[in-house]
């Protein structure tokens, strides 16, 4: 939503909350982006707007990158379209690509904003392990072929949950000035069966989120499992604040993010 609309679009009748899924492998990240480039929120902003009847500017939990999917993304807009929110997803499901499911509408208070109103996120990433690879689980994983000790990467884990200054696994490019001082309340290993395949999953429960701070732990846990580097060398990784001192970030076909709560 554009900062200088908000006020013109608050003077409508309804806020609108929307839980969306969706597969971002053919998109350029979930943020609008300038044609011939193509976003989540573009195809989503144009498609509601045919629901709807007026101009659609949405503002969203998260602005996932590039490749990153989405089970549990919260977007909110103004509107003064009368459909019943219980009709929404299934008018929505007629104008949508496949690769795009409102999954849940609600209409909310005028001050609710689905970014500025959340206050921690869980993202999963997976890991696809083994020689072979698998059809129905490439698109959502990381594949990687050697073996991986678990028992390591989950104490990795474990180093990271409390509140402190995750300076080491942001990226350049996010937004400046920001506080790298979060909170994390859960980060943890579990092992699942999937489509037949042998998939990883970090669950990374948080305040919030840097810039690809999600994809550089993986990055670096992932470094303990294959045993580039000592559960003390991640230790001093996080604690040094340094960003160049973690692997290149994981791949973000690997990356969803799963539930924002408010």
């Amino acid at each position: 939503m554009r900062a200088d609309h908000k006020h013109e679009m608050k003077l409508r009748r309804r806020n609108i909350a929307l839980t969306v899924a969706y597969d971002g492998t053919n998109y350029n990240g979930f943020q609008w982006q300038s044609p011939p480039r193509v976003a989540v929120q573009n195809v989503l902003e144009e498609r509601l707007e045919k629901i709807f009847g007026d101009k659609i500017e949405l503002a969203a939990a998260g602005r996932t990158d590039a490749g990153v999917h989405a089970f549990g993304q919260v977007v909110n807009f103004f509107t003064d379209g009368r459909i019943d929110v219980d009709k929404i997803p299934l008018a929505a499901s007629s104008v949508l690509p496949a690769d795009i499911v409102v999954r849940e509408a609600r209409e909310v208070d005028k001050n609710f904003s689905a970014l500025h109103s959340s206050h921690s996120k869980i993202y999963l990433y997976r890991i696809l392990r083994g020689m072979a690879s698998n059809p129905f689980a490439n698109r959502f994983a990381w594949h990687i072929f050697r073996p991986l000790d678990v028992a390591a990467m989950r104490e990795a884990l474990s180093f990271l949950v409390g509140t402190q200054d995750y300076s080491s696994f942001k990226a350049a490019g996010g937004a400046p000035n920001m506080n790298p001082v979060r909170t994390i309340y859960i980060a943890e290993l579990f092992e699942e069966n999937i489509f037949g395949s042998d998939i990883l999953t970090i669950k990374l429960h948080a305040s919030g989120f840097l810039y690809h701070m999600a994809r550089n732990i993986v990055a670096l846990t992932v470094a303990v499992g294959r045993g580039r580097i000592t559960l003390d060398d991640f230790k001093k990784i996080l604690d040094s604040r340094d960003r160049s001192l973690v692997p290149a970030t994981a791949p973000a076909h690997g990356l969803c993010l799963q539930q924002v709560f408010y």
